[in-house]
């Protein structure tokens, strides 16, 4: 089960970080930021609810 976990929480930083990139292409600087803030807290909060023993 943690091996699932692990796989949705990549597959959800990495589309995360592609649409930040995008709007960083489109000269959305301040949502870019936002949303980089976003896929950083996708990675961190697991580890406070899900991963921890």
């Amino acid at each position: 089960m943690n091996i699932v976990v692990w796989l949705i929480m990549i597959g959800m930083f990495l589309y995360t970080i592609g649409f930040s990139i995008e709007l960083w292409r489109q000269k959305n600087k301040s949502g870019a930021i936002a949303v980089c803030i976003l896929a950083i807290s996708i990675i961190i909060a697991p580890f406070f609810s899900v991963l921890s023993w």
